[in-house]
């Protein structure tokens, strides 16, 4: 399984009128997250599109267990817990209050997509070759 955490400190302009962060922006979160944990194997999304792939998102879950507030410094914790085999890659995310405490747990699925085809592919083999070490056991 491959892991990655980053941080964030909430926004003003991430809450609503009850000084909670608004459930519309878990969808910008767990981008850094997965963006943060992309970049830590070496890679950007930027390098992908480079290599002829996009990634798009094509499924995103997620509940809300306990709110976050304005100024709260939240951690995302980003999990890969299978190596991806086809043209999908499935992201966990966690995301945790200082006191350690779990606000929201979700779920989001992209493909790699040929950038000129449009057409499904598999995983880059360079991407892959990264984040095989952390699956063979």
């Amino acid at each position: 399984m491959y892991e990655h955490t980053t941080t964030i400190r909430v926004r003003y302009a991430e809450t609503d009128q009850m000084d909670i962060v608004y459930y519309g922006n878990y969808a910008q979160y767990f981008e850094v997250g997965r963006a943060e944990s992309i970049r830590s194997l070496g890679f950007t999304y930027k390098n992908m599109e480079e290599m002829g792939v996009k990634m798009p998102v094509v499924e995103m879950h997620a509940q809300f267990l306990r709110p976050a507030h304005y100024d709260d410094l939240i951690t995302i914790k980003t999990q890969l817990r299978e190596l991806p085999e086809k043209h999908q890659i499935e992201f966990h995310h966690e995301v945790y209050n200082e006191r350690k405490k779990l606000l929201t747990v979700g779920r989001v699925v992209l493909f790699f997509i040929d950038i000129d085809t449009k057409k499904r592919i598999p995983m880059p083999a360079q991407f892959k070759s990264k984040l095989a070490p952390f699956f063979n056991h």
